[in-house]
Formats: structure tokens, sequence, C-alpha cells
């Protein structure tokens, strides 16, 4: 199931500068996420951009995920 997800971000040079986007739409995979960072839920953020799918903002959280998994965050102080 994750490889699935997973094949919905697609990096594609020249498109939102090479950012990950969701299914070769100019709709980055950060917009999902700062969407749901706000409050907005699944099914608001579905109606308010019909070209999304639910599995489109499953894939953005898996990718996220991934990123974060192998990121090493360091704390200024």
């Amino acid at each position: 199931m994750e490889q699935e997800l997973l094949k919905r971000i697609t990096i594609i040079p020249g498109l939102m500068g090479g950012k990950p986007t969701i299914r070769g739409m100019r709709f980055p995979v950060k917009d999902i996420l700062e969407l749901l960072s706000t409050g907005m839920n699944n099914a608001q953020i579905l109606e308010e951009h019909p070209a999304l799918e639910e599995n489109d903002i499953k894939a953005a959280l898996l990718y996220a995920a991934l990123k974060v998994g192998n990121t090493t965050i360091l704390h200024a102080a």
C-alpha cells in the first residue's frame, strides 16, 4: 500500500521548482501539509480542492513522514 501511495508523489524538473507534487499537478505536497496544519480536515481539503483525492492526502503525509524519518533536525540556541 505504501508504494502505491508514494507513486502519487512526483518530482518533475521544471514543475514547481522540482519540489514534490501530487500526481504531476501544480499542487505541492507542502501545500497539503500546510492545509492540515491549519486545522483543515481531509473532507474540507477535498471540498476546497476538487482535483485532489483522499489518497493524495495520505500520500503527502506518508511522504513527509518518510522524509522526516531520514532527517536530522538541529535546534539552534
